[in-house]
């Protein structure tokens, strides 16, 4: 594994963490995941398992640890390498038939409802509120999350990419 790489991933998994403290509960102590624009700004940057499988398994984590949803720790956990999964997945399959600027903001929103999805199933299942709670929950917090997320990665995507290829500090093989 290069270590630029790591630290690049480490790096992005900080700010997301930083954003994903800061973003205030909407609803029943459940927020917004910001961690998740991050998360998928590392797998675009570098697509390789290894490096989808290590930044799934620590974003995971580091939301478990801060997460104020009730049964969010195990949601958390089980969530985050499933949505890497797909999302790496998903991107595999148009990384050819479209330009990332096109292909990042529409991934993100899809790979933040799947998130919100499976998060919302485990949570819903671990409280035993399996009862008509989904539709709710998932209209007032994850289709605004994927929203402000897939602004994010409008915005902050060609930054990033730009500032990789000025200063090339890596080449992945």
């Amino acid at each position: 594994m290069n270590t630029r790489v790591l630290v690049i991933l480490s790096l992005l998994v900080g700010i997301g963490t930083v954003l994903h403290t800061v973003v205030p509960p909407i609803l029943f102590g459940v927020k917004p995941d910001m961690l998740l624009s991050m998360m998928f700004l590392g797998i675009l940057l570098f697509p390789k398992t290894k490096y989808v499988a290590i930044l799934a398994i620590v974003t995971g984590i580091i939301s478990a640890l801060t997460t104020a949803a009730p049964g969010g720790q195990i949601a958390n956990l089980i969530d985050k390498p499933i949505t890497a999964a797909c999302f790496f997945a998903l991107f595999l399959l148009i990384r050819n038939m479209t330009p990332t600027t096109i292909s990042a903001p529409v991934l993100t929103a899809v790979g933040t409802m799947i998130s919100g999805t499976v998060f919302l199933c485990v949570g819903l299942f671990i409280l035993g509120l399996l009862d008509g709670a989904f539709i709710a929950l998932f209209l007032t917090i994850v289709l605004p999350a994927a929203a402000v997320n897939t602004i994010i990665m409008v915005v902050v995507h060609p930054i990033v990419q730009g500032i990789m290829k000025r200063s090339r500090p890596i080449t992945i093989s």
